[in-house]
C-alpha cells in the first residue's frame, strides 16, 4: 500500500499560513492547542496519542485549502463527543458557524452502526442531510473517514471489513459526487485493500513489476507530446504521466472480465494548459501525432460532469502501437478535478483583502447534489426509502440530455422523457403528452442517451396516467406522480383503485363479484393496516400500494381452498388407481404440485411419485426415477447428482416419462437466477416480464453484488420446458440483463 503523508502539528500550521491571513492562522493555532489539551490523556486503538487523529484530519483539510472554519472544525470535530467540552464551549471560543459544523459531524458520529439495514440507512440519511445544510460538514467527515481508513489496521477484521464496505458504498461515491477525486481514489484503494487484500496486493505487485517499463513508456509519450505541441508556442503548459489507481484497474478487470495482462492503459498522460482554446489545440496536435481510438473521446469541457469536472479525454495508439490515455484540461480545471467543491472555499483576493467564499454559487452544477438530497428527504417515507433514492438517483451512472434551447439536464442512467419532464418542473411533468428525441417522436418508455435533444410535448388539459409509475426510473419523478394522485379528489382515487383491483382479479381468473365483497374488503384492509377499505382502495388509486398485492390478500382463502380440493382429488385418484400412499408431503397442501398421473412408470405400480426438489424437473426435461423406502418413486432430471448417488448406493432405477403434456397443469416449479446491471427498475422489469408469461410466481429475491451488479433469484411455476425457455429468452432481452440461468438446489 502506498505510504501516506503523516503531518506534525507544526506542518499543518505552516500549510495554513501560506494561504490564510495571519489572524485566521492564529485562530487555527488556538484550535490546535485547545484540542491538544482536551485530548492529552487519550489514546487511539493503535496506542498513539489521540491528538494525532485531529492533526491528520486538519492536515487533509489544509491540503484541500479549506477555509478557516473547516480546518478548525477538523481539529475540534471529536471534542464534543470524546472530551468534557460542550457545544456551547465551542461556540463561545470559535463562533456559531464552527459550532454548527461540529454539531453536524457529532450527530453523524453518535449513530451506532448496527446490522439493521434501517439503522444503516438512518445513519446515512443524517450524514447526507447534514451535508445539505452546510456542505463543509461532509468535507470534514470525508477527511475524518480518510484518516480512519489509513489507520484501520488496528481494528479487528470484521470491523475493518464493515467500515471498508461502508466507505466504498457511501463515502467514496460522496467524494466523487463532490468532485474531490484526491480523496475518492484513496478511499477506494484503501477499501479494496481490506475487502479483497489478495486481489489488491496482486495488482499492486504486478504494477510494481512493470514499473520501470511503464515509466519508460510514459517518458517517451511525454517527450513526443511535447514535440507535437512545440509549434503551438503555448505558455505555461505542463505534460506529465500519472499511474492508474489500483481500484480502477480492479474494476476494469472485474467489470470487463479481463486479466491484468490484458490491461494496457496502466498509466495515463495529463496535459495542463492556461486556456480552453489551448486544450483543443493540444488535442488536435495529439490526434495528428497518433491515431485516436474510435469511441474513446469524451469532451467534459463542453459537457461538464455534475460535480463540476471538466477535461478532454482521448485514447490514442501511442508509442510502440500501445493504447495511451491522455487527459487535457486547464490548470483551473485541474484544481477543480482534484479538490472539487472544496476548491470553492479557497480564499480569493478582493480589493487587497482576503474574502472567504462560504457557499458555492447556486448556478454551479455542484449544488445539484444538495438540491437532490433535499427533495428526496421531502418525498421519502422512511430512511430506507430515502437511501434507495440517494443511491439510485444521485450515485448511479449519469446521462446528459439537452433541451431544444440547449439547456443541459443530468439524469440517472435508464431515465426516460417523463423523468426529464419532472426534472424540468413538476408542472411540465404533469402536463406531458409525449416527447421527441432528436426531432422524432418516441414512446414514453424510451431510455435517454447522452447527447439526446429532448423536446417534451405538453398540453394544458393533459393529466398523468397511473401507468407512468412503471415508466419512470427516478425517485423524484415517481414521488411527484404519486403526490399528484394522492392530491386528487378522494372519490376519484377510490374509484381508480377499485378499477385497478377489478382488472387485476379478472386477469388472474377470479370473479370480482365473488371476491370483492364488503366483508372480504374490510378484512383485507385490516390485515394491511388501513382503517377502512375505502382507504385501501384510495391508496391503490394514487399508487401507494400495488393492486396485485391487495388482490393476493383478497383471494388468499379461495386459493388455499382450491389447493386443498386439488390435493384431496389427487389423493382420491391415486387410491382409486391402486397406488399405495404412505406419506403425503406437507408441501402438497401448501401449493399445487405435479400429480402422480403426470408420470408414466415402466414396470412399477402402486407407488407414490414425487418430483425431486433438488433439480425441479418440468415436463420436457429428460427424467429418471429410483425407488425409495416408504416414499414411492423419486423422479429427477437426467444428470442430477442424486440419480448417480442412488445408482452407486444400489437403489433400483426406474424408467419414467412424462404423460401427454396436453393435460398437465402449468404449476411445475422452476428456479432461475438473473444477472444484470444494478440499475433502477431492473426488479420491476423482471417481474413484469415474468407476470406476463406465467401466473405462478412463488418467490422473488434480489440483491446487489460486490462488483456493482445485481442478482435476482426467482421461483416460478411453468407448464413445460417450452414455456420456461420462452420466459428465459424474454428475461435475456431486458435492458442491462446479461445472463439468465436455470438453477438447482
Amino acid at each position: 500500500m502506498a505510504k501516506t503523508k503523516k503531518y506534525s502539528g507544526q506542518e499543518v500550521l505552516d500549510m495554513v499560513s501560506h494561504y490564510m491571513t495571519e489572524s485566521d492562522a492564529l485562530k487555527v493555532k488556538a484550535a490546535y492547542e485547545w484540542a491538544a489539551d482536551l485530548h492529552k490523556a487519550q489514546l487511539r486503538k493503535s496506542g498513539e496519542p489521540y491528538i494525532i487523529h485531529p492533526i491528520q484530519v486538519a492536515g487533509i483539510l489544509a491540503e484541500l485549502r479549506m477555509d478557516t472554519a473547516t480546518v478548525i472544525s477538523g481539529y475540534l470535530h471529536d471534542v464534543v463527543e470524546d472530551t468534557t467540552a460542550t457545544l456551547a464551549d465551542v461556540e463561545d471560543k470559535f463562533g456559531t458557524t464552527i459550532a454548527q459544523i461540529i454539531d453536524g459531524v457529532t450527530k453523524i458520529s453518535k449513530i451506532q452502526y448496527q446490522n439493521s439495514q434501517e439503522q444503516l440507512a438512518e445513519n446515512h440519511r443524517k450524514l447526507l442531510l447534514a451535508m445539505s445544510k452546510d456542505i463543509r460538514v461532509i468535507i470534514v467527515k470525508l477527511a475524518d473517514r480518510l484518516h480512519n481508513m489509513r489507520t484501520l489496521g488496528a481494528l479487528r477484521e470484521e470491523k475493518r471489513r464493515r467500515i471498508a464496505s461502508e466507505t466504498l458504498d457511501i463515502y467514496a461515491p460522496l467524494a466523487d459526487r463532490l468532485g474531490i477525486s484526491t480523496i475518492k481514489w484513496e478511499l477506494e484503494d484503501l477499501s479494496l485493500s481490506y475487502l479483497d487484500p489478495d486481489k489488491y496486493h496482486s495488482i499492486a505487485s504486478q504494477m510494481n513489476m512493470k514499473r520501470d517499463e511503464r515509466i519508460r513508456y510514459v517518458e517517451e509519450a511525454v517527450r513526443e507530446i511535447n514535440d507535437a505541441i512545440k509549434d503551438l508556442e503555448l505558455d505555461n503548459v505542463s505534460v506529465y504521466g500519472r499511474p492508474k489507481h489500483i481500484y480502477s484497474i480492479y474494476r476494469k478487470m472485474t467489470d470487463k472480465h479481463k486479466a491484468f495482462e490484458e490491461i494496457y492503459d496502466l498509466s495515463a498522460v495529463r496535459v495542463l494548459t492556461d486556456t480552453i482554446p489551448d486544450t483543443y489545440a493540444v488535442l488536435g496536435a495529439i490526434h495528428s501525432q497518433w491515431m485516436p481510438l474510435p469511441g474513446r473521446f469524451k469532451d467534459y469541457i463542453a459537457l461538464p460532469k455534475a460535480n463540476g469536472y471538466q477535461s478532454l479525454h482521448t485514447t490514442v495508439i501511442g508509442p510502440g502501437g500501445r493504447p495511451l490515455e491522455v487527459q487535457i484540461r486547464t490548470h483551473h480545471m485541474h484544481e477543480v478535478a482534484e479538490y472539487g467543491v472544496a476548491a470553492h472555499w479557497a480564499y480569493k483576493k478582493n480589493k487587497g483583502s482576503n474574502k472567504e467564499v462560504k457557499v458555492v454559487d447556486k448556478n454551479e452544477q455542484t449544488l445539484n447534489v444538495i438540491q437532490g438530497i433535499l427533495e428526496l428527504q421531502e418525498d421519502a417515507k422512511n430512511a430506507e426509502d430515502f437511501m434507495d433514492g440517494v443511491q439510485g438517483d444521485l450515485f448511479s451512472d449519469r446521462v446528459y440530455a439537452f433541451t431544444p434551447k440547449g439547456d443541459v439536464f443530468e439524469l440517472a442512467k435508464g431515465a426516460g422523457p417523463l423523468d426529464m419532464a419532472f426534472s424540468i418542473h413538476t408542472n411540465v411533468g404533469i402536463k406531458t403528452t409525449g416527447a421527441k428525441v432528436n426531432g422524432r417522436i418516441v414512446p414514453l418508455d424510451y431510455k435517454i442517451k447522452t447527447g439526446d435533444i429532448i423536446e417534451i410535448i405538453t398540453s394544458a388539459t393533459a393529466k398523468p396516467s397511473r401507468d407512468w409509475l412503471d415508466l419512470v426510473s427516478t425517485r423524484r419523478a415517481r414521488n411527484k406522480i404519486k403526490q399528484y394522485f394522492k392530491q386528487l379528489n378522494r372519490n376519484d382515487n377510490i374509484e381508480a383503485g377499485r378499477e385497478l383491483l377489478l382488472r387485476n382479479l379478472r386477469e388472474t381468473g377470479f370473479d370480482p363479484n365473488q371476491v370483492m365483497t364488503t366483508d372480504k374488503l374490510t378484512q383485507t384492509a385490516e390485515t394491511l393496516h388501513y382503517h377502512a377499505y375505502d382507504d385501501m382502495l384510495a391508496a391503490i388509486g394514487y399508487g401507494d400500494v400495488a393492486a396485485p398485492g391487495v388482490a393476493n390478500k383478497l383471494t388468499e382463502e379461495i386459493r388455499e381452498a382450491q389447493q386443498a380440493a386439488q390435493t384431496a382429488e389427487l389423493q382420491r385418484e391415486l387410491l382409486e388407481e391402486g397406488h399405495e400412499i404412505k406419506r403425503v408431503e406437507t408441501a402438497l397442501t401448501q401449493r399445487q404440485k405435479a400429480s402422480a398421473d403426470d408420470i408414466v412408470i415402466a414396470g412399477v405400480d402402486n407407488l407414490l411419485v414425487r418430483l425431486g426438489r433438488c433439480c425441479t424437473p418440468v415436463p420436457g426435461d429428460p427424467v429418471k426415477g429410483y425407488i425409495t423406502k416408504g416414499r414411492g418413486i423419486s423422479v429427477h432430471r437426467l444428470g442430477c447428482p442424486n440419480i448417480r448417488a442412488a445408482e452407486i448406493q444400489g437403489q433400483r432405477l426406474v424408467d419414467v416419462q412424462w404423460e401427454d403434456e396436453s393435460g398437465l397443469k402449468p404449476n411445475y416449479d422452476a428456479d432461475l437466477t438473473v444477472h444484470g446491471e444494478n440499475r433502477n427498475g431492473l426488479l420491476n422489469d423482471v417481474l413484469r416480464s415474468i407476470n406476463s408469461r406465467t401466473r405462478y410466481v412463488n418467490s422473488v429475491n434480489g440483491h446487489a453484488t460486490k462488483n456493482g451488479m445485481a442478482q435476482v433469484s426467482l421461483s416460478i411455476g411453468v407448464k413445460n420446458t417450452e414455456q420456461l425457455t420462452a420466459i428465459m429468452d424474454a428475461l435475456n432481452n431486458l435492458p442491462a440483463v446479461y445472463d439468465v440461468e436455470r438453477t438447482f438446489h
